[in-house]
């Protein structure tokens, strides 16, 4: 998705142009990018789980903090097309909710084509339809409202989450179908407050250097609440043992294990604050970057980060034929990884998105995405 503002009509470009233009927010670009290489990386590489006070396993940090970064931007971008600081309204925001919702769909049906592959990652485009519908209702919210309800919805939903997550159904065939089609494995009632988080930074202006010093400076003290907490959780008191055949579901003492923590892919409360303040401060940081010379520098990554859903799915796809070619099965995690795919895997898809950016314009499902949703929903 593009992060132009809906105001005015949308103008053709092509190359340098358009991935520099004066409209376009080069540090969201680049925090996509970055979010893009950070998910490829926690897939093809083996790398220890992060923990803050052990420098030697930094590189860690791209574990379930990628995704969550890149759902916030989704959030982010959710924002700029609709409106940026001033949410559209009347006619224009059913536009908006129309598209947002063709394109949820869209996603849907890329996500479970992206899952039937058999490469063994859990794919986020399910999860994504999902949030973007969810998030339809919020959009014309301003940040004095989105940002506490993300809050809100930060601390809350992770304690509903972890009581849902025990319940038996999960372990049948219908709850495994389910957990596929609505991309459980970014469980919704948590992961729309990172969505509601970008939307709500997004209504703040970005474009402006007091809001991206503000951002680098808030993000970085959620994060370091949430993990500072969870370092000292993880001093005072060892990790708690649950039956696996416990299904009492509601109890508090049962789930306090899943809900205090910062671990990667946990769904915590101390997760959610300290990846989600990580994921703003990162986004700060890339939009201060963006307005200095580095931004030439950071060219590559900011092409990647221009067309996020087609390196992602072009990413998959190659991986699906590459180990169906050498292995003769998609779904070998560990051969596929003995082959030390990361490096090539990251320079194809820079180069690739470079030169496609700078001698074409916008990646091709976000152009085909653009474009179906101008023709199925046009303004009026």
């Amino acid at each position: 998705m593009s992060e132009r503002r809906a105001t005015g009509a949308p103008r053709p470009a092509m190359g340098l142009g358009r991935l520099d233009g004066a409209e376009r927010l080069a540090g969201i670009d680049l925090a996509r990018g970055l979010a893009v290489l950070g998910m490829l990386a926690a897939h093809l590489l083996t790398l220890p789980e992060w923990i803050p006070e052990q420098p030697d396993t930094w590189l860690g940090i791209v574990h379930g903090r990628s995704s969550i970064l890149f759902a916030t931007l989704a959030g982010v971008s959710i924002g700029l097309v609709s409106g940026g600081r001033t949410p559209v309204a009347g006619n224009a925001l059913r536009v908006a909710r129309r598209r947002l919702a063709l394109r949820a769909a869209v996603l849907w049906m890329l996500g479970l084509a992206l899952v039937a592959t058999g490469v063994p990652v859990y794919v986020i485009l399910p999860a994504y339809a999902v949030l973007f519908l969810l998030a339809l209702p919020f959009l014309p919210l301003r940040a004095r409202a989105l940002l506490p309800v993300a809050a809100a919805l930060a601390l809350v939903m992770p304690v509903a989450w972890a009581m849902v997550a025990r319940l038996p159904l999960w372990g049948s065939a219908g709850g495994e179908m389910l957990e596929t089609a609505l991309g459980l494995w970014y469980p919704f009632p948590v992961w729309i407050a990172y969505v509601l988080t970008g939307l709500g930074i997004a209504r703040l202006g970005l474009e402006r250097m007091r809001v991206q010093a503000l951002l680098v400076g808030i993000g970085c003290a959620l994060a370091a609440l949430g993990y500072g907490m969870d370092a000292l959780v993880r001093g005072i008191r060892p990790p708690v043992a649950v039956a696996a055949d416990d299904a009492s579901g509601g109890a508090w003492e049962a789930v306090v294990p899943d809900v205090w923590t910062a671990a990667a892919h946990s769904n915590g409360i101390l997760g959610a604050v300290g990846s989600g303040g990580f994921a703003v401060a990162v986004i700060g940081v890339c939009l201060l970057i963006c307005r200095t010379p580095a931004r030439w520098v950071a060219l590559p990554l900011r092409a990647v980060g221009s067309m996020p859903l087609s390196a992602y799915a072009g990413q998959l796809v190659a991986w699906a034929v590459w180990a169906a070619i050498v292995l003769g099965d998609t779904g070998d995690l560990e051969d596929f990884r003995a082959l030390d795919p990361f490096p090539a895997f990251a320079l194809v898809t820079i180069v690739a998105c470079t030169a496609w950016a700078l001698l074409i314009g916008r990646g091709p499902l976000e152009a085909g995405m653009d474009r179906l949703a101008r023709v199925v929903v046009p303004r009026r």
